[in-house]
Order: structure tokens, then C-alpha cells, then sequence
């Protein structure tokens, strides 16, 4: 499937989405549904994996990975192709013949609910598909060894940013900047918040 990366077959994802109970699907599913939706926050691989395991579901983050990137998919591809939730379910049996009925039925009523307003929203952001920053986190650091001796004790400010791109993948972006660097750094985002006051 193109744009599909599973670490297993899709017929060992959806046996292992079989295996979860139905509150727990349609948890999951609402939660990439409101990812789709309006990209407020990024579908978080820790805490489903948690969610799981306190409901007594013992996958890995691989396999919970794939059930979100599968479900995902399929409803990237149901915006896109602007799929009824008919047409949804039929993609789904298509791609394994594994689904049960009823995890089929909650598919379909889920979509039916939010299917129309996605689409209609998918457009909008398809016209500026940007990732969206969901944490960054920094400290102050000194340089006691080098390979180049000239920037010992010196320091330097490490930053760790927490970026949600628009398919809802989580990812961490580090950079390290010299104080001469994060002051001209700070200088801007200081301008960006004068001229958001303004607006």
C-alpha cells in the first residue's frame, strides 16, 4: 500500500486491533479523528501505549504504532477520496479479510459522524500542510572538552522541540545555539509576539 509503512502485514494489525476491546478501538479512533480534525494535538504513541496496557492490552509500540498509522491512513485516504462510510468499510475489507463485524460497524459509524466535517476541513489544511509544535524544552550548558580546544568553557543553550507533523506523527527536533545565538533567537520570537499583539 503506498505511503503505508506497517512493521508487519495489514492482516497481523487488524487481528491485533480485533484483540482490543470496543471502548478501546473507538478511543483510539476519536483520537485520530481529532488529530484529523483540527491538528490540535498530535496522536501520542506513549499514551495510547499506556492507555493499552492499563486496559490489559500487552502490544508493543510497534504494534500500536501500525494500528494508528493503518487507521490513519484509511481515513487520510476516506478525506481525500472524499469515501462515504460505505465505501470506508469496503477499503477496509479489501485490505484484509480479517475485520469482524462489529469493530466494521463502529468504523462506519464513526466516519459517518465525522466524515463530512473532515473532509471539508482536510481542504483547508491541505493548503498549508505545516507541522505544529507541541513542546520545547531547553537548557544551559558549559563546553568542558573539545576536539577543537578554542570553544572550551564556553556555553552553549540545548534545545529539544516536540513536533507533530500533519499526519500526526510525533517527532524531536535538537539543536544546540551559543548565547550570542539564543539572544538573537529570543530577540525574534519577541518581535513575532509584539506583532501577534497587534493582530
Amino acid at each position: 500500500m503506498f505511503g503505508l509503512e506497517l512493521s508487519t502485514g495489514v492482516d497481523d494489525v487488524v487481528q491485533k486491533i480485533e484483540k482490543l476491546p470496543t471502548d478501546l478501538f473507538a478511543e483510539t479512533l476519536q483520537v485520530i479523528l481529532v488529530h484529523l480534525q483540527d491538528q490540535s494535538r498530535a496522536v501520542d504513541l506513549i499514551e495510547n501505549c499506556d492507555k493499552f496496557q492499563r486496559a490489559g492490552i500487552n502490544l508493543d509500540q510497534k504494534a500500536v504504532q501500525d494500528i494508528i498509522r493503518l487507521m490513519s491512513h484509511y481515513f487520510r485516504l476516506a478525506v481525500k477520496s472524499n469515501l462515504s462510510a460505505d465505501a470506508l468499510v469496503s477499503k477496509l475489507t479489501e485490505c484484509s479479510s480479517k475485520w469482524s463485524k462489529a469493530k466494521l460497524q463502529l468504523v462506519h459509524q464513526l466516519w459517518t459522524e465525522h466524515g463530512a466535517l473532515l473532509h471539508a476541513q482536510q481542504e483547508v489544511l491541505t493548503m498549508a500542510s505545516i507541522g505544529q509544535l507541541v513542546d520545547i524544552q531547553w537548557k544551559l550548558g558549559m563546553a568542558v572538552s573539545s576536539d577543537s580546544c578554542r570553544s572550551l568553557n564556553s556555553s552553549f543553550i540545548s534545545v529539544l522541540m516536540k513536533i507533530a507533523d500533519t499526519s500526526g506523527e510525533v517527532s524531536y527536533k535538537s539543536f544546540e545555539m551559543t548565547v550570542q545565538q539564543f539572544q538573537n533567537f529570543h530577540r525574534q520570537f519577541k518581535e513575532m509576539a509584539s506583532v501577534l499583539e497587534t493582530v
